[in-house]
């Protein structure tokens, strides 16, 4: 069965003027417009393709790659409002819509807003809601303290930054441990302080541990997990290379890399530093 919101891998069944009729294994068909089949494809080719519904609710297959699935949470902007809703961009030609019945407050083009995607049982399009405490799970929360966790960079509010923790919980990042640009809808990992009575997570952008080490020390452990554990700088590269790469002073790379280096956590070599896992 071909699924609305999903990727699914279908065969090209045959090649006709508007593009390539892609069938999965129960013979259902879906149109792959021309623009988005490979060059030189033919029948019973493989291809991995995501389907949506387009203006005239006929699915329709791309490989374009959409910013967010059915049954997932995603930060998204809105682009449009019209007497239906609200569109917002998901990365595809067909903008996602958002009920009026389906917002929290009245949403407005260039705004961003943390929505969870579902399939509407009745018209089978894929459609938004902003209401997402209707889908956040709250209770018997499956994390624990020091768990590294995937997140999704929301709305900024007066305590922090919230934030959709593994595609299921409610989690914030305090202000005051903000140490670099989040970026709304950005996809990024980070670490579970605690869970809280309430259902939410407090969650942490630096390894458990790593919050109290001085701003700098902290900022080349990042800088590490960033770039696989490595980085080509030691005690002995130039300022120039060092502001360049972490932005800081040699004196103050080289005092918070004597920090790391005492708490064992990093490795000093000839012509680079490395995490000790």
């Amino acid at each position: 069965m071909i699924e609305i919101g999903r990727y699914n891998t279908l065969s090209i069944a045959r090649i006709v003027p508007p593009g390539a009729i892609l069938v999965d294994e129960e013979d259902s068909e879906v149109l792959l417009p021309n623009k988005y089949v490979p060059e030189n494809a033919k029948d019973g080719d493989e291809l991995q393709v995501f389907v949506y519904t387009d203006s005239e609710d006929r699915p329709v297959a791309t490989t374009l790659t959409p910013k967010v699935m059915r049954n997932e949470f995603a930060c998204l902007e809105v682009k449009d409002v019209n007497n239906i809703g609200a569109f917002m961009d998901m990365g595809l030609e067909k903008d996602l819509l958002v009920p009026f019945s389906e917002q929290q407050k009245n949403m407005r083009p260039g705004q961003w807003h943390m929505v969870y995607v579902y399939l509407d049982q009745i018209t089978k399009r894929m459609a938004a809601s902003a209401k997402i405490h209707y889908y956040i799970e709250s209770e018997n929360i499956d994390l624990v303290n020091d768990e590294e966790v995937d997140l999704i960079v929301g709305e900024t509010t007066p305590l922090g930054t919230a934030v959709i923790v593994n595609n299921k919980y409610q989690g914030l990042v305090y202000e005051n441990e903000v140490f670099q640009e989040l970026l709304k809808g950005e996809k990024m990992r980070g670490f579970v302080k605690e869970v809280r009575e309430d259902g939410k997570v407090d969650i942490s952008l630096r390894k458990i541990g790593m919050d109290q080490l001085e701003d700098g020390a902290a900022k080349i452990m990042e800088r590490l997990q960033l770039n696989n554990g490595k980085l080509s700088i030691h005690d002995k590269s130039s300022p120039e290379e060092i502001q360049m790469m972490l932005q800081m002073s040699k004196k103050n790379f080289k005092r918070s890399l004597g920090i790391l280096y005492k708490q064992k956590l990093v490795l000093l070599k000839d012509n680079s530093i490395q995490l000790i896992k």
